[in-house]
């Protein structure tokens, strides 16, 4: 694979990456390249998530080595199934289940679990180097990676180590690329500007677009963390979130209850999940199906051709939500088939959803 393909699969789909100048200087290089995604087990999978896991399977035709952090203890921390780290190791493997069905390639990905990184002395030294070289409203304002506020750290102070932890996992793996959504941004950053103090590699922070939640609303720009955090696709709001489980039936009620006003783009979860889930594959296409009287089906090509239709009213709301409720249930069927075949992943949702919905 040359470099500009390998540069094209790194940066396709995402928001940002820091620096890109850096990403194109190591990829010239043809070095083999190592690079990390890091997730909290905290519940069902959903459509939100699957931005980045595609751009995990990028990354990995991109000959890039990825590994996958399980960040048990970080979960923890935060809270996570009720603080039960038994659960949290449970969801942490369905998870990884989940990522084999959408496409990641889960027998060359180096899945870890941060249990065995904390077993390590070398690991806590680490932590406590970042610490000592970060002030405290530093730690503070990155709290926001947590989905936490910094005032949450006067009523539990282990929720200002998580950060430390989050930079020294990146430096721990002794990583070329971290890859998050634009909410990890912080702790990205953080790692950046300690990495010279401690001698370490300066990691590129790449940078997933968050899915707008079927409640709809503007992201703001990309410091407004709290901003983000109300708006994104969130598993603490099911009625806004489309899980890999949920039936078609529920994929269709969602879809049709959600956020899309005619002719707006802006805040339009609807348009979001066909610009980063249905096109986010090279060669997908969505045909809008029509009465004849309105000029019959279309089938678009891009997204930039459906929003263009979209934002002239030549695509009523219903008939897009329509078409999209069709492409997610393709999607997402595959999925649905092999989690009803695993009766414990099967019951830990059902477990999750009646917790969360009672």
């Amino acid at each position: 694979m040359d470099v500009n393909e390998r540069l094209r699969l790194l940066t396709r789909n995402l928001e940002e990456v820091v620096t890109l100048e850096e990403l194109k200087s190591k990829v010239s290089t043809g070095e083999k390249l190592k690079g990390y995604i890091g997730f909290e087990p905290s519940g069902p999978f959903h459509l939100g998530w699957l931005i980045w896991a595609r751009k995990l399977s990028d990354m990995q035709k991109a000959g890039v080595q990825m590994n996958v952090l399980i960040a048990t203890w970080h979960a923890w921390i935060n809270d996570k199934m009720g603080g039960d780290m038994d659960k949290i190791k449970l969801v942490g493997k369905y998870t990884i289940e989940v990522l084999g069905q959408v496409g990641v390639d889960t027998a060359s990905l180096k899945v870890l679990d941060a249990e065995n990184f904390v077993e390590d002395k070398e690991y806590w030294k680490l932590v406590l180097n970042v610490a000592k070289n970060t002030s405290l409203a530093r730690m503070k304002r990155a709290m926001t990676i947590m989905g936490r506020k910094a005032e949450e750290a006067e009523l539990d102070t282990s929720k200002l180590i998580y950060p430390a932890m989050q930079v020294s996992d990146i430096f721990y793996m002794d990583l070329d690329l971290a890859l998050g959504g634009i909410d990890q941004r912080k702790a990205h950053m953080l790692a950046r500007d300690v990495a010279d103090k401690l001698g370490k590699k300066k990691v590129i922070g790449m940078h997933v677009p968050l899915l707008v939640g079927l409640q709809g609303g503007s992201r703001m720009n990309l410091e407004e963390d709290e901003a983000l955090s109300t708006v994104k696709m969130s598993k603490s709001k099911p009625e806004t979130a489309i899980f890999v489980h949920d039936s078609p039936e529920e994929v269709e009620r969602k879809i049709k209850m959600a956020y899309c006003p005619a002719g707006q783009v802006d805040g339009n979860p609807i348009l979001g999940i066909n610009r980063y889930i249905i096109f986010g594959e090279d060669g997908e296409t969505l045909t809008v199906e029509r009465p004849a009287k309105y000029g019959g089906d279309v089938k678009f090509e891009s997204y930039e051709e459906l929003e263009r239709a979209y934002v002239d009213g030549k695509v009523h709301p219903l008939d897009l939500k329509a078409a999209t409720a069709r492409k997610v249930n393709q999607i997402l069927e595959p999925v649905r088939k092999h989690l009803s075949n695993r009766s414990e992943f099967d019951a830990l949702i059902r477990n999750i959803v009646s917790n969360v919905t009672r």
